[in-house]
This record gives structure tokens, sequence and C-alpha cells, in this order.
């Protein structure tokens, strides 16, 4: 029996980006030059309407952390990445290498960027947080521009004072 996946997309502060949910949980985000999932319907459900408005109160630096259930497809090893990955603070970076050493394997730095390379659902596993051993940027499916945007957005709403 087929899942039926549900898929809605909408203009954001970095293009169109494309929801999709599936059983109660959010399964991709597709930056605007993304081809999207077949077989979906075009819906934009409760839980994509709420990933929505997180995600525009991310970009405008409101929200620093996402309550949405996620639900990646992945090996346990990408899971366990992606998990970690959840948990690198909001304006600030990782090495590939902190995050293959995060998960026990500090050898896995390559796995590690095919774990990111495969996130299915960039921004809210924030995968743009991860850069190289040498502090430049490296592959991100929205574009390095699109990572450096990203970056350079939780940077300035970090260093706001609060009241």
């Amino acid at each position: 029996m087929n899942k039926t996946i549900f898929l809605y997309y909408q203009k954001t502060d970095i293009g169109s980006v494309g929801i999709a949910e599936c059983e109660g949980s959010i399964t991709h985000l597709f930056f605007e030059s993304a081809a999207p999932l077949q077989d979906v319907e075009l819906l934009e459900t409760k839980l994509i309407a709420e990933a929505f408005r997180q995600l525009n109160s991310y970009f405008t630096g409101k929200l620093k952390q996402f309550s949405l259930p996620l639900a990646p497809s992945g090996t346990p090893f990408m899971l366990q990445v992606w998990k970690t990955l959840c948990k690198i603070a909001y304006g600030t970076t990782v090495t590939y290498k902190d995050i293959a050493t995060a998960v026990g394997n500090p050898l896995a730095v390559r796995a590690v960027g095919m774990a990111n390379h495969r996130n299915s659902i960039p921004i809210f596993i924030p995968c743009h947080r991860v850069i190289g051993n040498d502090g430049t940027l490296t592959g991100y499916r929205g574009g390095l521009a699109l990572k450096q945007q990203l970056l350079e957005l939780e940077h300035s709403f970090r260093k706001e004072k609060k009241c």
C-alpha cells in the first residue's frame, strides 16, 4: 500500500521552497532548483503550514530551534549523523571531522559528508552548519551562496542583545 505524500511550495526569503509530509512527519525540503518527488498530492496540510510558519520565523531571527516531527530516510549511520546535526547550536559551525568524532567514528569524515549530501530536510536538519576542517564552506544542496546566507543570518541574529 502506497503512503500519501503531501507537498506544498511557498515563496520564502530564499526563494520558492517545497515541503513534503508523509504520515504526520516532514520528509523533504526542496529548494527552488530541486526536482520534486513523484506521485505526490499538492496540498498544504496543517503540518506543512506549521513548517512554513517556523521556517519564516527562522528567517526573521525569531526562531532558533525547530520543533517539527521529522522523518528523514537513510541508513542507520545517516540517521545518527542527522540526529547529531540537530544538536549543533544556532549560529555556530562544526567540521565534518567534529561530526564524525561525535558519532563515534573519527575516520568517517567522508561518510559524514555523504550523509550531509543526502539530507532530505535541509535547514530543519541544519547541515549548513557543517564546514570544512580549514574553515571553508563545502557543498550544499542549495548552493554555497545559500549556505553562506544561512550562516550569516544565524550569526547576525545570534549577536543580537536580549532585553
